[in-house]
C-alpha cells in the first residue's frame, strides 16, 4: 500500500499544512494514520477523502456540513439513501451557481463588446445611446 505524508498530500492538492492539520483534527480524513513518532501517514483512502472534502467545499458546503457527510459513511450502508439526498441538494446547488454566473458572464461579454465598439467609434457616446434605449434588466 502507498503511504503519502503531509507534504506530498499538501503539494498534490494544493493546500497548506495548516489546512491538512484541521481536516484532520475534525476527523474528516479517513485512512488516517500515525507512526511511532505520531507523523501522519496518509494513504489512497486519505487522499479520496480530501479530494472529496475539496469538492463539497467548492459547492459552498460548511466544514460541519462535511462532517455530517463524513458520519453518515462511518454508519454504513444504511445511510445511503441520506448521502444521495446530500449528493443531489449539491448539485442542485451547483446547477443555481452555474446558471447564475452564466449571467454574470452574459454581462461581461456585454461590457467586452460595449467597449471594443466604443474604442472602435472613438467615443462611448453612440455604444451609450443604444445600449440605454436596448437594456433590459
Amino acid at each position: 500500500m502507498k503511504t503519502y505524508n503531509i507534504s506530498d498530500v499538501a503539494k498534490k492538492f494544493h493546500l497548506s499544512k495548516s489546512t491538512i492539520r484541521y481536516y484532520d483534527q475534525e476527523n474528516l480524513i479517513a485512512g488516517l494514520k500515525r507512526d511511532t513518532n505520531g507523523t501522519r501517514i496518509f494513504t489512497n483512502t486519505s487522499l479520496t477523502s480530501i479530494h472529496t472534502i475539496e469538492c463539497l467545499k467548492k459547492t459552498g458546503m460548511p466544514i460541519r456540513e462535511i462532517q455530517q457527510y463524513f458520519n453518515l459513511i462511518q454508519q454504513g450502508d444504511s445511510t445511503l439513501e441520506d448521502r444521495l439526498s446530500l449528493f443531489t441538494e449539491r448539485k442542485a446547488t451547483v446547477k443555481l451557481r452555474i446558471e447564475e454566473l452564466e449571467q454574470v458572464l452574459n454581462e461581461i461579454d456585454w461590457k467586452c463588446h460595449y467597449y471594443s465598439q466604443a474604442i472602435a467609434d472613438g467615443t462611448e457616446q453612440y455604444v451609450k445611446e443604444t445600449a440605454e434605449t436596448n437594456q433590459s434588466f
